[in-house]
């Protein structure tokens, strides 16, 4: 009995949360995970490689690309980094400008 009621009040906590727009974020992807590496991902547009990336600018950034799938957070999901968050303002080589 004790385990059903815990079960119970388990799944209306969880349901309130789902219902009240309570995400549970992502870990955030490691700039030294193997698939940023391969993209040159940074959390911060500024210290992206500019010799690497020349056609990198400032104004790139996780959250004005077309695969960034943030809101207004500080930090939101990419389909590269499937079950990760990148930094809004991040960016990496896939960049693609978000489509005004």
């Amino acid at each position: 009995m004790t385990n059903r009621r815990v079960f119970i009040l388990q799944s209306v906590i969880g349901t309130s949360a789902l219902a009240s727009g309570v995400a549970m974020a992502a870990p955030m992807v490691a700039e030294t995970d193997a698939t940023a590496k391969s993209l040159g991902y940074v959390a911060d547009t500024t210290q992206a490689d500019s010799k690497k990336y020349p056609k990198h600018t400032k104004d790139q950034m996780c959250s004005n690309c077309a695969l960034y799938q943030g809101k207004t957070a500080p930090q939101g999901g990419c389909p590269l980094f499937p079950g990760k968050d990148v930094s809004a303002k991040g960016w990496c080589s896939a960049y693609a400008k978000k489509a005004a």
